[in-house]
C-alpha cells in the first residue's frame, strides 16, 4: 500500500544538492541508531548516499558517547547490517534551522523535540510507515530480544518508502 496524503510529503531541502535527515529517541541507543543504519543502508543501495546524510541522537544524556545496545547491534548484525560505527549523541535545538527532516520514534520524543510548537520539519518516524502511518515505535529496552526485531521489521518497511520520497525530493 503506498500512502499518498499530504501526511507523506517531505519538507523542501534546505539546501539544494543535499538532504539531512535526523533519527530521533530518548537514549540514542536503541531506536533511532536501528533507523539510521538502516535508512543509511537503503539510501546507499539507491544511490543517494552521495546527497542524503542520516544521523541520530537522543533527546536525553544518558548515553553519549556510548554504543548501541548491544540487543540492537546483534539484530542488526544478524540482519546484515553493520552496527560498529554508532556514538550516541544528543539532540541540540540548532538542528532545526539545519536539518531538512527529523524523525522522531514516539509523541513523546516530539514533545522533546519540538517544546510544544509546531515545526513543519519534525514528524513521527512511522508517518512514513506504508501499513501503520502515525503509530510510534516502541521502545525495546525494557523487553526481550522480539521487540528490537519488531522494530527493526518496522524500520525496514517505513525506511524503504521513505526512499521514495527522499529521492522524489531531492530529484533523483
Amino acid at each position: 500500500m503506498r500512502l499518498t496524503s499530504a501526511a507523506t510529503e517531505l519538507p523542501a531541502p534546505l539546501h539544494p544538492g543535499r538532504y539531512r535527515i535526523a533519527m530521533v529517541c530518548l537514549g540514542n541507543i536503541c531506536r533511532s541508531p536501528v533507523a539510521e543504519v538502516v535508512l543509511s543502508a537503503r539510501m546507499a543501495e539507491a544511490g543517494l548516499d552521495d546527497v542524503v546524510e542520516v544521523f541520530s541522537a537522543g533527546t536525553a544524556d544518558y548515553h553519549i558517547g556510548k554504543g548501541m545496545d548491544p540487543r540492537s547491534a546483534r539484530t542488526l548484525t544478524d540482519a546484515g547490517y553493520d552496527a560498529t560505527r554508532h556514538r550516541a549523541q544528543q539532540f541540540q535545538d540548532s538542528w532545526h534551522d539545519e536539518v531538512d527532516l527529523i524523525l522522531v520514534m514516539d509523541r513523546a520524543n516530539l514533545a522533546d523535540v519540538t517544546g510544544g510548537v509546531e515545526r513543519s520539519r519534525v514528524r513521527l518516524f512511522r508517518d512514513f510507515d506504508p501499513d501503520f502511518p502515525g503509530e510510534e515505535v516502541p521502545d525495546p529496552y525494557y523487553g526481550g530480544d522480539d521487540g528490537f526485531t519488531e522494530v527493526l521489521d518496522m524500520v525496514e518497511r517505513t525506511s524503504a518508502h521513505l526512499v521514495e520520497l527522499v529521492a522524489d525530493v531531492v530529484g533523483r
